[in-house]
């Protein structure tokens, strides 16, 4: 193995699996794959931004003695539906699939869940590995067994609980991607550090420039701590029932809302993201939770990162009936993740509506 991979285990039981972070490791792919699939049957689902990566994995596959196709898709949030999934189990019956067929889902955020759920699902559950290629999908939607797909009133509305059998990263992957689904990546980087590790956000604070020129080292260090952050959770919490996975939500029940009122891909993931976490920390000052410094130490490195930090002015009662469709809310009434401190974050109870608004106004207020 070569010295600069890192390996971040997630300890579940018999559902335990690796996630190995690597840069230029593309012969080992197929090492990996081979040392955790009991079949000798892969599927590839991927997009067709990112078909030439499929093809060269897939190589890799065959010469671990894989039998291997290929499934790629149109890209785009909007393929993240019910439509699609029943595309996926069309493709994986004709096969025909069966119980130890790999899944492999290779790409973004959008690929990783619509894949995710479709080997969930299909055959009562196909081994699955997770091989992102965007910074989002690594840091965030690849690693945990969330997976899922949006329906019209809401975001990832309709999902399942299902952890892959292993998660590939190589970091290269991210010199070709563009600016604006790099930085969006970023976004999701930051929330770890709001809300879990306040000396992770300080050296957020102070690599902005080697982040933004995607320096391989620091790409890998930030990538696995993010992992092993929200590994440390999942372990906890592996189905979100106790409380502790929420934090991971910081800033979304806004940036769902968000982006459900724009339409889906108006924004990207993490710019609304960015914005939502803007937009709880002013609702945690708001409540008192904590001083004027925190959101600003948000806002600037969050500026610095080339993101938006604040929402645009859409309707305030489509925002509103948005959030109530959010699913931390319990009896009717809206629950946000905020932050207590830098590096603290806690899921706060009965939020008031009125705050909320008062909070969104303010944004507009000053356009």
């Amino acid at each position: 193995m070569p010295l600069h991979d890192q390996i971040v285990h997630v300890n579940l039981g018999d559902r335990s699996y690796d996630i190995q972070v690597a840069t230029d490791s593309e012969s080992g792919f197929g090492i990996f794959a081979r040392a955790r699939a009991r079949g000798s049957s892969t599927i590839i689902i991927t997009d067709d931004n990112v078909r030439p990566s499929a093809d060269a994995a897939g190589k890799n596959l065959a010469a671990a003695g894989f039998e291997c196709r290929i499934k790629s898709l149109p890209p785009g949030e909007s393929r993240k539906c019910l439509e699609t999934v029943a595309e996926l189990y069309d493709f994986l019956a004709a096969i025909p699939a069966e119980r130890h067929t790999l899944v492999v889902a290779l790409g973004g955020g959008v690929v990783g869940d619509l894949a995710g759920f479709a080997a969930s699902t299909f055959a009562r559950g196909l081994p699955l590995l997770m091989v992102p290629t965007t910074l989002l999908a690594m840091v965030d939607s690849s690693v945990g067994g969330k997976v899922g797909i949006n329906h019209s009133s809401a975001k990832n509305l309709i999902g399942s609980f299902y952890q892959p059998i292993g998660v590939w990263i190589d970091t290269s992957c991210l010199g070709t991607l563009p600016n604006r689904e790099f930085c969006s990546g970023l976004a999701e980087v930051v929330k770890y550090g709001v809300s879990l590790d306040a000396e992770f956000f300080a050296f957020l604070e102070t690599h902005v420039e080697p982040l933004l020129k995607r320096d391989p080292e620091i790409l890998r260090y930030v990538v696995a701590r993010c992992c092993r952050l929200k590994a440390d959770l999942v372990e906890r919490d592996e189905r979100d029932q106790t409380g502790l996975r929420a934090v991971l939500n910081y800033g979304h029940t806004f940036a769902h809302a968000f982006e459900a009122v724009a339409g889906y891909g108006t924004w990207l993931h993490g710019e609304a993201v960015a914005a939502g976490m803007i937009c709880a920390s002013r609702l945690a000052e708001m409540i008192g939770l904590i001083p004027p410094e925190v959101t600003q130490r948000q806002r600037t490195l969050l500026g610095q990162l080339k993101l938006p930090v604040a929402p645009e002015r859409w309707p305030l009662n489509m925002l509103l009936e948005a959030m109530r469709r959010d699913k931390k809310v319990v009896d009717g009434k809206l629950r946000f993740v905020l932050p207590r401190r830098l590096g603290v974050a806690a899921l706060v109870d009965e939020v008031l509506e009125h705050d909320v608004q008062a909070v969104l106004k303010q944004f507009w207020s000053v356009k």
